[in-house]
C-alpha cells in the first residue's frame, strides 16, 4: 500500500460497494450506507447489484455498517451517493448535502474528502465544503481538504471495473492532488490522470455522458427518419459501419443513473452562467420522446394487424442483465400503452418486485402468468430472453401469432416464424 491513509467509503451501492470492496482488500475499510437492508444483505455475504462476486465480498476487512460514528475510524473519506434530477429535470443535491452532513459530524483534522458523485462544475466547492465546514466546526484548507474524483461504473460490465479504468482524480491544492492520487492509483491498476482543478474534473464527468447522450440521440432521430422511409435503421447501421471511422452507436431507450441525467447536470449550471444549450437539450429531448415512439407504433401495427388489446413487456430495469430501476425509460413505453388504454402486463426476471412497486406502482408478472399476448414488446434484452429467441417470443402470443417490437434489434430477422410482424427500432 503506497500511502497511509484509512478509508471509508459513504454509499455501498453500484459505485460505492466495488470501491470499498478494492480498498478493503488492501486493509480496514468502512463502508456505510443509510439503508440497514443494504447492510444486512451484503453482511449476509451477497451483493444484489451483482457488481461484487460473494467470494470478493467474503475475503475482505471491510466495516459494513450504518453508524455514522464509525466514519471516525477512517481519515480519506468518500462519497459516493447518487445524484438524480427531480421531476423538472434540476440537479437534486440532497443525497449529496446529506452525505456531507453526516460526514460533517464527524470529521477531524487532516481528513480528506472526495466526491464521487455526479456533479456540475463547482458543486464540490460551493455546495459540499459549506455543509462541511458547518457540521464539523473546521475550515477547509487548514483543517481539512476535498478532492473530486469522478466515477465510471458501468453496471454489469464485467470487462471495464473500477480497477481497470483510468481515474481521473482532483484535488483543492497541489498536497491533495497527490494524496488522493496516490490513494486511487494503489487500487486503480489502469493508473490515474491528475486534473489541474476539482472544477475540470466534474466538467469532464458530465461530459462523458453527454457525448453518448448526444451520439445515441443522432441515431434515434435517424431511427425515426428511415422507419418514415421504410428503411430497417440497423442494415443502414451495419452498412455505414464499415467505414472506419463511423462510430458504433445504435438507437434505443436512454435511461439509468447517468446518461440521461448527466445532461441536465451541464445544462443547469450553464443557464446559471447565462447560456441557453441548445444541441444538449436537443438530444435530450429527442431520447426522452422514444418511449412514446415506440408504444404509438406498437398500437399502429397491432391495429393494422386486426386489432386486440394485450400487450406483454419484457424487461423493465434500465439496462440488461442488471436489476437496477432508475431512470428507466420502459415506463414510458408502458405509461403511453396505458393511454391507449391497453392491458399491459411486463414482466423482468432481474428486477425485483417490490422496487417496481415503489418506484412506479407495476406489478411485475411471473413468466407463468403471463399469459397470451395480441403483441409482445422485448424492451431490455436480458440475456435469458435472447437465449429464448423466436421460440421464446412465440410461445408468449396468442396462436402463435401477432406483433413483436424488438427495440435493440436482437432477434435473428432471418429466422422469423410465420404469422408474425416484426418492428424494430
Amino acid at each position: 500500500m503506497s500511502h497511509n491513509r484509512r478509508i471509508s467509503v459513504i454509499g455501498l451501492g453500484y459505485v460505492g460497494l466495488p470501491v470499498a470492496v478494492a480498498f478493503a482488500k488492501q486493509g480496514f475499510t468502512v463502508g456505510l450506507d443509510i439503508s440497514q437492508a443494504r447492510i444486512d444483505g451484503l453482511k449476509a455475504g451477497h451483493d444484489i447489484t451483482g457488481e461484487v462476486e460473494d467470494a470478493d465480498l467474503a475475503a475482505v476487512d471491510l466495516l459494513l455498517t450504518t453508524n455514522a460514528a464509525d466514519l471516525s475510524q477512517a481519515d480519506f473519506h468518500i462519497i459516493t451517493v447518487p445524484t438524480p434530477v427531480d421531476d423538472a429535470n434540476k440537479p437534486d443535491l440532497r443525497p449529496l448535502v446529506s452525505a456531507s452532513t453526516t460526514l460533517g459530524a464527524h470529521l477531524k483534522k487532516g481528513d480528506i474528502v472526495v466526491y464521487e458523485s455526479t456533479v456540475y462544475p463547482g458543486a464540490t466547492e460551493e455546495v459540499c465544503v459549506p455543509v462541511l465546514e458547518k457540521l464539523s466546526g473546521l475550515k477547509c484548507g487548514p483543517d481539512f481538504t476535498v478532492g473530486y474524483s469522478p466515477e465510471r461504473i458501468n453496471p454489469g460490465d464485467k470487462e471495464h471495473r473500477f480497477e481497470t479504468i483510468t481515474k481521473v482524480v482532483s484535488g483543492q491544492d497541489e498536497a491533495t492532488l497527490q494524496t488522493v492520487a496516490a490513494v486511487y492509483g494503489s487500487v486503480v491498476k489502469a493508473g490515474v490522470h491528475k486534473a489541474p482543478s476539482i472544477k475540470t474534473a466534474e466538467a469532464a464527468k458530465v461530459i462523458e455522458n453527454t457525448q453518448r447522450d448526444l451520439n445515441i440521440a443522432l441515431m434515434n432521430e435517424l431511427a425515426q427518419i428511415f422507419d418514415r422511409l421504410g428503411i430497417d435503421t440497423k442494415d443502414v447501421l451495419e452498412a455505414a459501419g464499415t467505414k472506419w471511422n463511423f462510430l458504433k452507436f445504435s438507437p434505443g431507450l436512454v435511461g439509468g443513473h447517468c446518461i440521461g441525467v448527466d445532461p441536465y447536470y451541464l445544462t443547469y449550471r450553464a443557464e446559471q452562467a447565462g447560456l441557453h444549450p441548445q444541441v444538449i437539450l436537443a438530444g435530450r429531448k429527442t431520447n426522452d420522446s422514444m418511449g412514446a415512439f415506440i408504444a404509438q407504433h406498437t398500437v399502429k401495427l397491432m391495429l393494422q394487424n386486426g386489432g386486440g388489446r394485450n400487450i406483454t413487456v419484457l424487461g423493465l430495469t434500465f439496462k440488461e442483465d442488471v436489476p437496477d430501476l432508475r431512470n428507466t425509460k420502459v415506463i414510458d413505453v408502458i405509461e403511453e400503452l396505458t393511454a391507449y388504454a391497453m392491458n399491459v402486463k411486463v414482466h423482468d426476471p432481474m428486477a425485483l418486485p417490490s422496487e417496481a412497486q415503489h418506484e412506479y406502482g407495476i406489478d411485475l408478472t411471473p413468466m407463468n402468468k403471463l399469459g397470451l399476448a395480441d403483441a409482445v414488446i422485448l424492451a431490455v434484452p436480458h440475456a435469458s430472453y435472447v437465449k429464448g429467441g423466436w421460440d421464446f417470443v412465440q410461445s408468449l402470443l396468442t396462436g402463435g401469432k401477432g406483433v413483436v417490437i424488438d427495440v435493440r434489434s436482437v432477434l435473428d430477422r432471418n429466422a422469423m416464424p410465420d404469422g408474425i410482424t416484426l418492428w424494430r427500432l
